[in-house]
């Protein structure tokens, strides 16, 4: 009778819906090493750097775009707060563009996380804490086509305004468009940039970088349209040479 109970209950045991009850306590608590080394698991991840510096991108690989000034955080609570010191933040002039137009000079923002645990630092965050107020949010999508590179990407547009306007100033406004490149993929917004990171369970590794435009240099505030087309324009030279040569090849 003993033994035929010691039966059951080590069959009982070896039940799917036993061993998935198993792996997700050993992924929640004490059972960490037990995960990763039955189940293939890392939750603690490896620096992954990038293949090439951000600061050392081929400015003459972007005509027709021009590096009119590269600004650097010199506040090192300010860099501290950003997380990371793989960045640029570059202001970029489209020398195609008519001289008057809104969209021929604008800030161009790359973030890189080698080791990231969170997802910091999203515009809708940042302009907000900044006495900036966010008038409008539009889900975005860029159709890069350039020699040979395509994609459908999915981004986010969001247009702010100075929250001190009046009727001797000028109302300020201005449009930010950004995405995420996640593991090999992208993402639209911070919470799917964390979910692509929360499903990363078998790789040693895991990195996310982020991509940013504000249209912010002109008197004149461009349409969505016209900020869309300019950001395509652009991601369509810069892109390929992220791809390329910078982030990591996710596949290998």
């Amino acid at each position: 009778m003993i033994r035929l109970k010691m039966g059951n209950i080590l069959k009982s045991f070896m039940q799917p819906a036993f061993l998935i009850c198993a792996a997700v306590l050993a992924i929640g608590g004490g059972g960490m090493s037990f995960a990763i080394k039955n189940f293939g698991m890392y939750l603690e991840k490896e620096p992954l750097p990038l293949k090439k510096a951000l600061d050392l991108l081929d400015e003459k690989g972007l005509e027709p775009f021009k590096v009119v000034s590269k600004v650097k955080i010199e506040n090192e609570e300010i860099v501290k707060s950003l997380g990371t010191e793989d960045y640029i933040q570059w202001v970029v002039e489209d020398t195609g563009a008519a001289t008057d137009s809104a969209v021929r000079s604008f800030i161009l923002f790359i973030t890189y996380y080698r080791l990231p645990d969170r997802v910091p630092h999203v515009p809708e965050e940042c302009y907000t804490g900044g006495g900036y107020q966010k008038i409008s949010s539009e889900d975005v999508t860029f159709e890069i086509n350039n020699a040979g590179f395509e994609k459908k990407i999915e981004g986010r547009c969001l247009t702010f305004g100075s929250t001190n306007s009046n009727n001797w100033q000028r109302s300020e406004r201005f449009p930010v468009l950004y995405f995420f490149k996640v593991n090999g993929e992208y993402a639209n917004s911070r919470e799917e940039a964390r979910v692509a990171l929360n499903k990363n369970l078998f790789r040693k590794s895991s990195y996310f970088s982020k991509v940013e435009i504000v249209f912010n240099r002109s008197m004149v505030t461009p349409g969505y349209e016209e900020a869309v087309e300019a950001s395509q324009k652009l991601l369509g030279v810069i892109l390929p040479i992220l791809e390329k040569e910078h982030w990591p090849d996710w596949k290998e």
